[in-house]
């Protein structure tokens, strides 16, 4: 029998996001068009950040990542499930599952820590104003995007390390719409207990650490916000602060749904259904969100559009 992180498999079937034929081209063109204005959206907000001066800030070069892995880890796995409405068998080989696999799990786990940076800017920017140039000095922000790549550099390694130990001998039906950690470990006919271990390792190291960190953030940001004397203002940034919250509980609340529970619980189904919101919803939503209520933006967008017509 082979050993290591040879398989009898050589290439794996994505079932998909359903499996009724009525829902397949309804569900091809809502995901064309939430790919299409992910895409759109944050490739415009890389480029609006880079090319305006004044958009030049800890607040935007965070905002420059999180578009730039958004745009990228939507990518990794939307054409493949965009395939899965249209073809009868969807089907991706052994290393190019792998290799998704891997690239899925960095840019996922860049976002959670990006998303950290970026609560810790907003809470450094409210609460601590007059400290805010020295203490988000461009060092600091190179260092927490920095280590933000790093740790996700790490944990994609760990499973991706993990998966290729595992025998996968017979079944390659994998049921989800991209090659994603649990269903991979149901279809193994070797022994998974490390690979399930190192997942709760890496997911509350990259979920409930961070998630933590920013809910933390978000009450001292609303502390300060509530001893605001101006209705209007306190209004206004109660407003973004809220938003702000909500797409964060979105992306980390469908993740620890999915990875924060045991393998046996709870139906690959809801598992899918819940991969659609941070994979598909979630980078659709944050350039709009993040961006579209920011008056720099809207300004920088409204110059260069000016700038074009001439």
């Amino acid at each position: 029998m082979t050993n290591g992180n040879s398989s009898f498999v050589t290439k794996f079937i994505l079932m998909g996001l359903t499996d009724q034929p009525d829902l397949q081209l309804p569900l091809f063109f809502l995901f064309l068009v939430m790919y299409m204005v992910t895409v759109l959206a944050n490739l415009g907000l890389i480029t609006l950040t880079g090319l305006i001066s004044h958009l030049h800030t800890p607040m935007y070069f965070f905002l420059f990542n999180l578009s730039f892995i958004d745009l990228c880890y939507s990518s990794v796995f939307t054409p493949k499930m965009l395939m899965s409405f249209i073809s009868k068998k969807n089907i991706i080989s052994y290393k190019g599952c792998m290799t998704q696999l891997y690239f899925f799990l960095f840019f996922i786990i860049s976002e959670c820590f990006v998303l950290t940076s970026m609560a810790y800017d907003r809470y450094v920017a409210i609460c601590n104003p007059l400290l805010y140039n020295i203490t988000m000095s461009p060092k600091v922000c190179l260092n927490l995007i920095f280590g933000s790549y790093l740790l996700a550099f790490s944990g994609a390694m760990a499973h991706t390390g993990c998966i290729l130990r595992l025998t996968f001998c017979d079944a390659n039906t994998i049921n989800h719409f991209f090659c994603d950690l649990l269903p991979l470990l149901q279809l193994s006919c070797t022994s998974t207990y490390i690979n399930e271990l190192v997942v709760f390792i890496v997911a509350g190291i990259s979920i409930i650490l961070p998630s933590l960190t920013i809910f933390i953030s978000y009450a001292f940001i609303l502390s300060s916000i509530l001893r605001i004397s101006c209705t209007e203002g306190r209004s206004k940034a109660f407003s973004t602060c809220s938003s702000h919250v909500i797409a964060v509980s979105l992306f980390f609340g469908s993740g620890a749904f999915m990875y924060l529970q045991p393998s046996s619980a709870g139906s690959m189904g809801e598992g899918k259904i819940s991969s659609v919101f941070y994979t598909n919803v979630v980078p659709m939503m944050n350039p709009l969100i993040y961006c579209l209520r920011n008056k720099d933006v809207k300004l920088a967008l409204r110059k260069t559009l000016s700038r074009r017509k001439f």
